[in-house]
């Protein structure tokens, strides 16, 4: 079943008043808190390539405050281990039973700060937790509940002792981003409550973590024209066959859009996705899946480059049945 435009405009009032409340702890960013929020509704994942101290953990303890959740912390450092990510199984003598301490990763929202300084084994047991919201550990598998979201970050600007994100798990994030400085205004605003060290503190819950789970599948059902499916299935095809790219978006990245393409719709108080979602999403969504021949980026061409010449390259569909 569809989802009825009563319910989309429910969904809109909901998915404001969450972006309100987060940006009461990050100030002046509600793009950005607008697109991990729909990436959590869209049960996806979100890296954050930004500089130190623009306000990553306040993101995410404020997302985890707004939806009555739990949030965590994982620093990677490169002598981090799997089992410190997703926890370990141990031998209780009084009990005579193996039991499973469960790790980190275990929480709402998990911030994954700077990522790429752990090692591509650490890195890899991510891997099954963000794809299936699951983790199997000595042939148990537990489940990482709903909502779950993984926001890990890079630092752009060190490289030393880091290890690249390989290009599986860099397809397992829906999105990629950056919270970036805030204006002058905003930095004054923020400077004025310097005091208050955690701001999402003193947030209130607006919704439950299974009401959450019930928007998340109420955005499901969101419509989508199967010309705008083609669309998607077209643009990402121009990326593949662009000549600056050695790897174009894949049918998970594809899929991924969709999923968020309905979020997004929603947000915005419609039933239905329009051509103008995927454009908008094209670049948060697509951004990081795209690996450039070393030739063309030598030359100056980047993925937004890619991505404007498959915008030009593919005509929107124009007219809309109804759904």
């Amino acid at each position: 079943m569809s989802m009825t435009p009563e319910q989309a405009t429910w969904f809109q009032g909901t998915f404001h008043r969450l972006v309100e409340n987060i940006d009461k702890a990050v100030q002046g960013k509600q793009e950005v808190v607008s697109l991990v929020l729909a990436s959590m509704l869209a049960e996806g994942h979100v890296l954050l390539e930004d500089a130190p101290g623009t306000g990553k953990t306040s993101l995410a303890k404020a997302l985890a405050a707004t939806v009555q959740g739990t949030s965590s912390r994982i620093q990677f450092t490169p002598d981090l281990l799997p089992s410190d990510v997703t926890g370990v199984t141990i031998y209780d003598q009084q009990s005579h039973k193996f039991e499973f301490h469960k790790g980190p990763i275990f929480a709402s929202i998990v911030l994954a700060d700077e990522i790429n300084r752990a090692s591509p084994k650490t890195q890899s047991a991510l891997l099954e937790v963000m794809e299936e919201s699951k983790v199997t550990v000595d042939g148990v598998t537990h489940e990482a509940g709903r909502p779950f979201l993984v926001i890990a970050t890079q630092n752009p600007v060190e490289q030393a002792g880091t290890y690249k994100l390989p290009e599986a798990q860099l397809d397992r994030f829906l999105i990629k981003t950056s919270i970036g400085y805030p204006d002058l205004d905003t930095t004054a605003s923020i400077l004025a409550g310097a005091s208050d060290r955690n701001p999402s503190s003193g947030l209130s819950a607006i919704i439950t973590t299974s009401a959450v789970a019930d928007m998340a599948d109420l955005a499901a059902t969101v419509h989508v024209e199967s010309a705008v499916l083609r669309y998607v299935a077209e643009l990402a095809a121009a990326t593949r066959e662009d000549a600056g790219v050695r790897l174009g978006v894949s049918v998970r990245g594809a899929i991924a859009m969709v999923r968020l393409a309905k979020v997004w719709a929603a947000s915005r108080g419609r039933h239905y996705v329009l051509p103008d979602d995927i454009k908008t999403l094209m670049a948060p969504a697509w951004q990081h899946r795209l690996m450039l021949d070393a030739e063309a980026e030598f030359a100056g061409t980047t993925a937004d480059v890619v991505i404007s010449r498959a915008l030009a390259s593919v005509a929107a569909p124009q007219a809309r049945t109804a759904a």
